[in-house]
């Protein structure tokens, strides 16, 4: 596997750069004099980002904007272009949805790479590749590129990575699909692109029935319910709560589970010939699974969002709820509601009200442009080079900087580290939550060791072979936090291969804390059950493979 980013090629072009990225400010952007009276380029005015992509804008695209409800089929009709175009782009929100495009496009023998942050599988002859979003490719040419769920354009901390890929990716047809909240907005950046604009609306396929009666005592649950909170011990207690009657399993999807575990609770959930009959999720089914739901029930219309807990917005409401009665699946029409009578009111006037226009797409500076300031400044940190930066940072009206206080806690770690400027803005743009102590303390270390010896080996911050079934809710947050660890580890190997050589140790790993979980997730009625796949056995093999 060859490394995404090699740092002495990478320095080397970033030198040669300079001289080019300096001839392209003298014509887009704004010059200033110092008192000296000698002419510097304002590396901060960032009013014309469409300017950043010399190769998209060599094209006059076909833009055409697929919108609607979940469940209309936008994003089936801008994949039968993608499945019939001769080379081709697929940009998700989500690793699953980009594992799920690409198999998808294989089994269609049209041949298809996966490429996410912690992931690289490559196909023999493939003119097409399945991407998350971060990772588009803005420097080929494509005849056709596919951006999935564009709305998240005016996502405070992923919106610039959208963005990114819809001014910079080069390809004669551009689809995007989405919510049509995003329309206005994107005509409006795309208008100085000379890009060509079309739109095309969608219907729901099936009917979405909002319940005129709250869901009453938990006995009323019934196979193909979706019970819907937001945090990890709300939905826990409520699996309990619903297997307590003794009629139904529970299956569980949410964000921190490991991808390939909430894959399988999906597939498990909805195997007809499966007794986990019920789902328990948080609204990271909001997008990239395709799950049979007959009803959606909303435990609360309120989730704490990492700063303060408020109402869910119409669009979220809109598209959780949206979810239920997936086309084609055997329930022919969703169903939604609520656990407490006062929150149907609010469900019914969101799902009748529009989704709220966005007018803001996010934006962040290129290395490229943090590169080329940096020089200005040789004496500055990076965490003072990018804060600086950012307050002083020109924008137009369609735009707003995201927030980048993750980056700014990671620059605040390491930027007394003997590191490189690149190597520094790799660690902050990592995959990290530093607020989970055990992944932030993983950064830490990778970084020190990094920096001290040039090589980090996974076996002196992580001993394989201890890792155990978690039996409280304590261990299993501890489990899923080092499956963070390793999903770090694996994507700073990706970008620095030679320096993190135990990818497939770290991989390995990875399956077996999501395993683990898995095995956590069962009830002692559940292990009796017969199963296509012993668990036990696997994680065994598992440990014997890679250990």
């Amino acid at each position: 596997m060859k490394s995404f980013y090699n740092m002495k090629p990478l320095r080397m072009h970033l030198e040669l750069h300079v001289r080019f990225l300096c001839d392209s400010f003298c014509s887009s952007s704004r010059r200033f004099s110092s008192s000296s009276g000698t002419t510097k380029f304002d590396f901060t005015d960032l009013t014309r980002p469409h300017t950043w992509y010399p190769n998209a804008r060599k094209k006059k695209r076909n833009v055409i904007v697929h919108v609607g409800p979940t469940n209309s089929g936008k994003t089936y009709h801008a994949l039968k272009q993608l499945e019939s175009s001769l080379t081709g782009i697929y940009c998700s929100p989500l690793r699953l949805l980009a594992w799920e495009v690409s198999k998808r496009l294989n089994k269609a023998n049209v041949p298809c790479d996966l490429l996410t942050g912690q992931e690289k599988e490559e196909i023999d002859g493939a003119k097409h590749k399945a991407v998350t979003v971060e990772m588009a490719d803005v420097t080929s040419d494509y005849h056709c590129a596919v951006i999935d769920e564009i709305q998240m354009i005016g996502c405070r901390t992923r919106g610039f990575s959208f963005t990114r890929a819809l001014l910079g990716i080069s390809a004669d047809e551009l689809h995007l699909c989405g919510d049509a909240a995003a329309v206005p907005l994107i005509q409006e950046i795309l208008k100085v692109t000379g890009d060509v604009v079309k739109v095309q609306y969608y219907e729901r396929l099936s009917p979405l029935v909002p319940s005129k009666a709250p869901l009453g005592s938990f006995s009323n649950i019934r196979t193909g319910d979706c019970m819907v909170t937001f945090s990890r011990h709300k939905i826990y207690k409520l699996k309990r709560e619903i297997e307590s009657g003794g009629k139904r399993l529970c299956s569980v999807v949410y964000g921190s589970l490991p991808p390939e575990t909430r894959t399988r609770q999906a597939t498990r959930f909805n195997d007809e010939s499966s007794e986990f009959d019920v789902l328990v999720a948080s609204d990271a089914i909001g997008m990239g699974l395709n799950l049979n739901i007959s009803r959606i029930i909303f435990s609360t219309l309120k989730k704490f969002d990492g700063v303060e807990t408020r109402e869910l917005t119409v669009p979220e409401i809109k598209q959780i709820a949206g979810r239920a009665g997936r086309y084609g699946s055997k329930f022919p029409s969703g169903e939604v509601t609520c656990i407490d009578a006062e929150d149907l009111p609010i469900l019914h006037s969101s799902l009748e009200s529009p989704s709220p226009m966005l007018e803001h797409a996010g934006l962040f500076p290129t290395f490229d442009l943090l590169f080329l300031y940096s020089r200005l400044y040789p004496r500055m940190g990076f965490h003072q080079i990018l804060e600086q930066f950012l307050d002083n940072a020109k924008l137009s009206p369609n735009y707003f900087i995201a927030n980048c206080e993750e980056m700014l806690k990671v620059a605040a770690i390491i930027d007394e580290l003997p590191l490189g400027l690149h190597e520094k803005y790799l660690f902050c743009v990592s995959p990290v939550d530093m607020n989970d102590d055990i992944s932030s303390q993983g950064l830490t270390q990778f970084a020190q060791t990094y920096a001290r010896k040039s090589i980090v080996r996974l076996r002196e911050i992580f001993t394989p072979g201890t890792l155990q079934v978690p039996k409280t809710q304590t261990a299993l947050q501890e489990l899923e936090s080092i499956h963070k660890v390793l999903e770090l580890y694996v994507w700073l190997s990706f970008r620095l291969e030679d320096s993190f050589p135990d990818s497939e140790l770290a991989s390995s790993q990875k399956s077996i804390c999501s395993l683990l979980i898995e095995e956590f997730l069962e009830t002692p009625k559940a292990r009796s059950l017969p199963r296509r796949t012993n668990l036990s056995s696997l994680r065994s093999q598992k440990k014997k493979d890679y250990l």
